[in-house]
């Protein structure tokens, strides 16, 4: 089938850039330009201001990845978190997911991935290194895995127990209210936070 070109250079620019976008065809794309069209143009340049405010200004919290508008992230620096429990997350996505939850009050480090032999993916090319100078601080008494309950995320999960194993810690993780092989960030609310609320020791997911 042939490409469809539009008499518009300009329009036929937009909907390449769009259709980039992840789950965005070609298709949708057009609709969301037409769609951009008939919108008042201040709106249209305040959603391009904020892209570019995006592209340029937003960055990664130098202490636990999340992130930030500046060299802290507003979780890591705000006093009314309680710093005794550390959640281990695998991206920003997943800092989003439990926070919608409303269920967890202590801090965050994103690993920035997980262990993935499949696709090239090794503990160093993870904030690893990072989480384990964050734990010879020793100002952490739980360390709560939060990875996605699937065959990377267990992986990943064990490779940092056996790493967290010399520190004096309550290691615990999700309660299995996350079904085997479902991405963390799709979980409903209510599930994730009973999930939070229901951690138990990550041992005991050995035995299992």
């Amino acid at each position: 089938m042939a490409q469809v070109i539009a008499s518009s250079k300009v329009f036929d620019v937009a909907v390449e850039a769009l259709s980039g976008l992840p789950g965005i065809g070609r298709k949708s794309a057009m609709r969301l330009a037409l769609f951009l069209l008939k919108q008042e143009k201040e709106r249209v340049t305040g959603l391009g201001t904020a892209l570019i405010e995006l592209a340029t200004n937003a960055r990664f919290c130098d202490l636990c990845h999340n992130l930030s508008d500046t060299d802290r992230c507003g979780i890591c620096v705000n006093p009314v978190r309680q710093g005794k429990g550390l959640c281990v997350v695998e991206d920003l996505r997943d800092v989003l997911a439990i926070e919608a939850t409303a269920q967890f009050h202590g801090l965050y480090h994103v690993l920035g991935g997980r262990i993935s032999p499949m696709d090239g993916i090794s503990p160093s090319d993870l904030n690893i290194e990072s989480l384990m100078d964050r734990m010879k601080q020793g100002e952490f008494e739980e360390v709560i895995f939060a990875l996605s309950p699937t065959m990377e995320g267990d992986t990943t999960a064990f490779f940092l127990y056996r790493k967290l194993a010399e520190f004096k810690l309550k290691i615990t993780t999700l309660a299995r209210g996350v079904g085997f092989g479902d991405e963390l960030e799709f979980a409903d609310e209510v599930t994730l936070g009973r999930s939070i609320l229901q951690r138990q020791p990550f041992e005991q997911t050995l035995r299992n």
